[in-house]
């Protein structure tokens, strides 16, 4: 309970921090409940995706379901959620991220509600569950907007605040859906969860703006317009990948993405292959859970103090740490343990704060979404590869040795493309430290 307590109390405080800097009390109260629902929306995106299927697992194989009749559903969603995500980029230029976010969490509440109703029946089973993995993207992708639409000189921090809420969720969640399952059944577990769902999308749609501008605001209160009034131009597929930056950021933070795909659904794999203690490493990735609550904050600080760049740099190293933790791992040895642990505490808080923070770095917040769209749907074509990828090296070889060697040459070319973007100045800050200048 303390500990909950103490991330609730650093999210206050950071986000008290942030709104602060703002010296605009009417911008205040209206980027509040961007940075307080925006910590629930990653929350719950965190737990919907699949993680809760730690718990719809086991509760179906009891009832004699096999483990793909019960995961299927989520694997066909997870092949639509590519061309989906070009969809949503373009969905969110066009009507705004309140117009899309709030049908969306509708839709994830109702089939929370769906998957509490269906019991035995595969096709409202399936459904349910194929619309809430699907549905869920515009959560992360509507966050992460309006973060970069609000916020602009302490727009890593901003980020940091609301990724908070994807750590938080790896701590509490499943715990909390194992009690309920526990104590009250599966079924009314899921409506509680459906139903707070519904409230949110109840709060967002009545609080949140899409951007500063709709409320005669500018990002972060300031006085007048950072940059000329432009429209947030529709940019194709050949104008974002015929620029140089744009693969970059393909290769930069898309093969962080994919390298956190790789370690995490192995990392118990890895573990048992030493013969360490399951209660040993267990509590060490618990620590690294809560260690990223923290991290997504750090790293934002890195960001808005010393820039995107360096800040996704710094982030490499955590990567690094956690890969050479696994590559080295021998039986229960703590040191190794912990520096694994404070990789992947760097990861897990790290990269969801500074992903969209880099694009933005490159893009501004107006071209943003338009350039996302395109870039996040490449990036996901190379994350779908990660299980794969894993997989076969650990049939081929009966070893993940390779797989991490592997992964030390994908961090080095990432920080070779970061290096590329630094020769650019920040988008958005170089050109308001311009007009404040003139």
């Amino acid at each position: 309970m303390f500990g909950v307590v103490s991330v609730f109390r650093e999210i206050s405080d950071c986000g008290h921090k942030v709104l602060i800097m703002a010296k605009n009390a009417a911008f205040q109260k209206k980027a509040l409940p961007v940075l307080i629902l925006g910590v629930f929306m990653m929350y719950f995106y965190s737990g919907l995706q699949a993680d809760h299927l730690n718990v719809l697992t086991p509760y179906y194989q009891k009832l004699g379901w096999l483990t793909t009749t019960i995961t299927n559903p989520v694997t066909w969603a997870g092949f639509v959620v590519i061309p989906a995500t070009l969809l949503v980029g373009t969905l969110l230029i066009k009507f705004g991220v309140t117009r899309v976010v709030v049908p969306a969490l509708v839709i994830v509440g109702a089939s929370t509600l769906g998957l509490s109703f269906a019991g035995e029946n595969l096709i409202l089973y399936s459904i349910s569950l194929f619309c809430m993995r699907l549905f869920i993207l515009p959560l992360q992708m509507g966050t992460f907007m309006l973060c970069t639409n609000w916020f602009m000189k302490t727009r890593g921090r901003a980020l940091g605040i609301v990724v908070m809420g994807s750590p938080l969720n790896t701590a509490t969640f499943i715990a909390l859906l194992t009690i309920g399952v526990n104590t009250i059944g599966l079924p009314a577990t899921y409506k509680i969860v459906g139903i707070v769902i519904l409230v949110l999308a109840l709060l967002v749609g009545l609080l949140v703006k899409s951007a500063p501008e709709a409320v005669g605001m500018y990002p972060d209160g300031a006085a007048e317009a950072p940059e000329k009034d432009e429209e947030e131009a529709k940019l194709s597929f050949k104008e974002v990948f015929s620029s140089l930056d744009a693969w970059m950021l393909v290769f930069s933070l898309g093969l962080y993405q994919f390298v956190i795909c790789c370690i995490m659904p192995f990392f118990v794999v890895r573990m048992n292959m030493t013969g360490s203690t399951p209660p040993l490493f267990l509590a060490f990735l618990s620590a690294a859970a809560i260690g990223g609550i923290f991290s997504s904050n750090f790293f934002g600080f890195l960001d808005d103090k010393f820039g995107t760049v360096k800040a996704s740099l710094a982030l490499g190293v955590a990567y690094l740490c956690a890969i050479c933790g696994l590559l080295f791992m021998t039986k229960d040895n703590i040191p190794l343990l912990v520096v694994t642990a404070i990789g992947i505490a760097g990861m897990s808080g790290g990269t969801g704060t500074l992903h969209p923070s880099i694009t933005t770095y490159v893009y501004g917040r107006k071209l943003y979404q338009a350039a996302n769209r395109w870039i996040m749907t490449v990036q996901s074509i190379i994350m779908a590869f990660a299980i794969y990828f894993m997989s076969a090296i650990m049939d081929k070889t009966g070893s993940l040795a390779l797989a991490y060697e592997i992964m030390i040459i994908l961090i080095v070319i990432a920080f070779v493309c970061l290096f590329v973007i630094g020769r650019k100045p920040d988008y958005d800050r170089s050109r308001a430290e311009q007009s404040a200048a003139a």
